[in-house]
């Protein structure tokens, strides 16, 4: 099979598609979530590297699959796709939380900063400012003027002639959300 021409890991999907029926959207939350054939299927096959994927929207809840549960082994990985796209600065969290590395994180302010040159060397090369906006979205995701963040960027990111300004604004209003919070209390 597979194994004998080289397979050495798979990354599962723990949830079934329905193939008529149901959108792509429903696809992602309708059908069951069955972790425990992720789990079976390393049990069946301890040398191959098996990680999990679906519906992982913590760092913690994702941890758990990296220890024994109900006699079924752990799994060797596991894949935040959504959550990280949508929740990025969770990926700050990722050695802390899965290899006790205390390492400082970075702010969102550093991330912020360095992006910058990223951005402007993109501008410069002739790609439109949405481009790269459109995946620092969910920067200030839950945070004080994380909503407000998000508008900014995306009423006006896409626009002819946006440049890094637009990015500039997007961090002042969060600014602006902090302090009028700290303000009120």
């Amino acid at each position: 099979g597979m194994v004998d021409e080289g397979l050495d890991g798979l990354v599962l999907h723990a949830r079934n598609a329905w193939l008529q029926g149901l959108s792509p959207k429903q696809n992602r939350d309708v059908p069951p979530l069955k972790y425990d054939w992720v789990r079976l299927i390393k049990r069946q096959f301890p040398e191959l590297s098996i990680s999990v994927n679906g519906g992982l929207k913590t760092l913690e809840f994702s941890q758990t699959f990296m220890q024994q549960e109900g006699g079924l082994p752990a799994v060797d990985g596991v894949m935040l796709g959504r959550s990280a796209y949508e929740t990025p600065y969770i990926l700050a969290e990722v050695d802390n939380v899965f290899y006790q590395d205390k390492q400082a994180k970075l702010s969102r302010e550093t991330i912020l900063n360095l992006m910058y040159p990223y951005i402007e060397k993109h501008l410069l090369a002739g790609g439109k400012l949405n481009q790269v906006t459109r995946h620092m979205l969910g920067l200030f995701a839950g945070q004080p003027g994380g909503r407000l963040w998000r508008r900014h960027l995306s009423e006006n990111a896409f626009k002819p002639g946006a440049d890094i300004k637009v990015v500039e604004q997007a961090y002042k209003i969060v600014q602006n959300e902090i302090n009028r919070m700290e303000d009120n209390q």
